[in-house]
């Protein structure tokens, strides 16, 4: 079975138990530092699923995470951030998870094996060709992640594949893959280990990329982020007196005519009427690079 790579046991570490700290969690760290060199070597594969990517979402698709167990709730994870950290609206995010809600804190191990319950989760959100739907597995055979995607290729969604195993069945159902294979566990089946920060990793990079091709970063800067403390409103503020100079006061003020989008008030300080703001935005396809250069 492909699954076996992650279940083997490693004769090195036969003995981990008895190591000194220090030599213990060294060769730990070493095993996290193999699963990033993993994941340099699939740079190529996640270049292709960002460029597949951002013209579905540009034509109004959303982002579909759906995994089981430690790679779901990962996968969860990173899709839960873009809302505050890029503006993604909510509405353009599905999450699903094997044992629903319920096992983001407590393990729901047999979950994973509903490939009928995965149909009923992802179809209960009505897929279409426009959606992206990521499965995250690190065997790559989780019959409730290799279910979804299935299903969302049917539909034609497209469909992209995170996982450990090249031969696995999630590879084979996904329109495009990313195979991250870490291989062996210094702790034996552990995926929670080099195989999680590898999908960790692998995601960060996805959806960063995604986003800054989607328009939501300007020179380094999260410009959609959403306000939703005392220091993320500082930031904001900062960053509208960066990109288009003036005083706090005035960047305040612009975030408020722009209803706290930093995107917004930096147009609106630049001298752009708030009715024109978003038809410049729409042809710029949210960039604000391309707005800027239009002024």
């Amino acid at each position: 079975m492909t699954s076996s790579r992650t279940e083997t046991v490693l004769a090195a570490n036969e003995d981990i138990e008895r190591l000194s700290l220090d030599v213990l969690l060294d060769r730990l760290l070493t095993s996290q530092k193999a699963a990033l060199d993993r994941v340099g070597e699939a740079l190529p594969s996640i270049e292709r699923t960002v460029e597949a990517a951002v013209p579905r979402l540009q034509a109004g698709g959303r982002l579909v995470y759906a995994g089981a167990g430690t790679s779901g709730r990962i996968g969860l994870q990173d899709g839960v951030e873009l809302t505050p950290t890029f503006g993604l609206a909510p509405e353009k995010l599905v999450l699903l998870l094997a044992g629903g809600a319920g096992a983001t804190t407590q393990a729901a191990e047999g979950a994973e094996d509903r490939e009928d319950q995965a149909r009923l989760d992802l179809m209960e959100h009505h897929p279409n060709e426009h959606d992206v739907v990521i499965g995250v597995a690190a065997s790559g055979n989780t019959p409730y992640t290799c279910a979804i995607v299935q299903f969302g290729r049917e539909v034609g969604a497209l469909t992209i594949g995170v996982g450990g195993n090249p031969e696995s069945r999630l590879l084979r159902e996904a329109e495009l893959g990313i195979c991250i294979p870490t291989g062996a566990e210094v702790l034996a089946g552990s995926t929670r280990m080099a195989a999680g920060t590898a999908q960790k990793v692998t995601l960060n990079l996805f959806s960063t990329a995604l986003m800054t091709r989607l328009g939501h970063v300007y020179r380094g800067r999260m410009v959609d982020m959403r306000i939703s403390n005392d220091k993320l409103q500082a930031r904001a503020e900062r960053m509208v007196m960066e990109l288009a100079g003036g005083t706090a006061e005035e960047a305040r003020e612009a975030l408020k005519l722009a209803q706290g989008n930093t995107k917004r008030a930096v147009l609106v300080r630049r001298g752009v009427a708030l009715a024109d703001i978003e038809p410049l935005l729409e042809r710029c396809q949210g960039h604000l690079h391309l707005a800027l250069a239009e002024l």
